[in-house]
């Protein structure tokens, strides 16, 4: 940084490139993204607990650096590794890893077992079950860290992989030698488990979710506005001064106003719009043009929730049990939307259904809102 208060010409080229960083964290940085960690994968363990029906638990989150070549050291292979690259809000790369032992747990429970499975090795489908709950955690803790810094965070699509040699690479994204942040957890998994998980993040990626939080990013910006002597200078709401034109014009009163800067005219009009005018009354009832738009309706006769195994299961002849009584009333839709309710009857040779009761517009509301 220098003295007069402004960026260097290559911390401005940092900025720019969307990696103005520091060489290493303070410990504020570490609890900050300790504290960031434990929201994310709270709603990671969350997504985790629904798809196996049990209680998880992601707690008390250390964080570190180190390098992969280093965490090759750490831990025993195979590990099942989930990788995302950040495509839209951030820069850089997302590895989740899990011990083997505990991928185990997750896939006999998903597979509708009681957990207890012994085994040293997963099958093919138990590492693509396995690969998709880890999607789906990492998928919640990127919308978690999206609401946290309140911009949109879109990731690419996850590459699942089992790490099971420490001469293999562990990512495609981040180097053997590049420094990172590791920030591990301790997972539970009612009694099953009780174990860690951890979630790496390169350096700059990590000082980017920092400086975002902290609000650092938005004041260099402010600062880098002010560095270049020929730039626009910063302007409100109703003036600009710009290089080689006459200062304060003012858009709102102009008409139209010829711009020139690095040699290109502008031509700045203002905006003009139709005044509104009311609608007849008789126009807002006349639904008559649409009328002959087709709606489709459809009718639930119950719905139930089956694992994994039990859909594998499934043949000719098998009876699945739905969770509506014989005679509670089904659900009319009208395009996906709850309208009525009714009975199924026999009409000659086909099944229909005679309504029984409307929802009323407060109930529709109601169950849009809910959805």
């Amino acid at each position: 940084m220098m003295n007069d208060g402004l960026l260097s010409q290559e911390e401005i080229d940092a900025l720019l490139n969307g990696a103005f960083v520091q060489p290493s964290l303070s410990e504020t940085d570490k609890d900050l993204l300790g504290e960031v960690g434990n929201i994310s994968m709270g709603s990671a363990s969350t997504a985790l607990s629904t798809i196996i029906n049990r209680m998880v638990n992601i707690t008390t989150p250390k964080v570190s650096l180190t390098t992969l070549s280093e965490m090759k050291k750490e831990f025993d292979v195979p590990i099942i590794s989930v990788e995302v690259e950040y495509i839209e809000g951030l820069i850089g790369a997302n590895l989740l890893l899990i011990k083997i032992t505990d991928a185990i747990v997750i896939a006999d429970l998903m597979m509708g077992g009681d957990g207890t499975r012994k085994a040293d090795s997963l099958s093919e489908i138990e590492i693509s079950a396995v690969s998709e709950a880890m999607n789906q955690m990492i998928g919640s803790a990127a919308t978690s860290l999206s609401q946290m810094l309140n911009m949109p965070i879109n990731i690419s699509p996850p590459y699942a992989s089992v790490w099971d040699e420490k001469n293999n690479k562990l990512s495609e994204k981040i180097s053997e030698n590049e420094e990172i942040v590791k920030i591990a957890f301790r997972l539970t998994i009612d009694a099953l488990v009780d174990s860690e998980i951890m979630l790496l993040l390169p350096l700059p990626t990590a000082k980017m979710i920092i400086n975002k939080l902290t609000g650092i990013e938005e004041t260099q910006t402010q600062q880098y506005s002010k560095v270049t002597n020929d730039s626009i200078d910063i302007f409100n709401a109703d003036e600009v001064s710009l290089n080689n034109i006459e200062p304060e014009v003012n858009y709102f009163n102009t008409m139209q106003t010829n711009i020139q800067t690095n040699n290109q005219t502008y031509n700045v009009q203002k905006a003009e719009f139709a005044p509104l005018t009311p609608i007849a009354t008789n126009e807002m009832k006349n639904i008559d043009l649409i009328l002959d738009v087709p709606l489709e309706i459809s009718v639930v006769l119950g719905r139930t929730k089956k694992t994994i195994k039990e859909i594998l299961e499934l043949s000719v002849g098998s009876l699945v049990e739905l969770d509506k009584l014989t005679e509670e009333p089904v659900e009319i839709l009208v395009n996906g939307k709850k309208v009525a309710l009714g009975e199924v009857v026999v009409i000659d040779e086909n099944f229909g259904v005679r309504i029984t009761s409307i929802i009323s517009s407060d109930e529709r509301v109601k169950s849009l809102q809910e959805k």
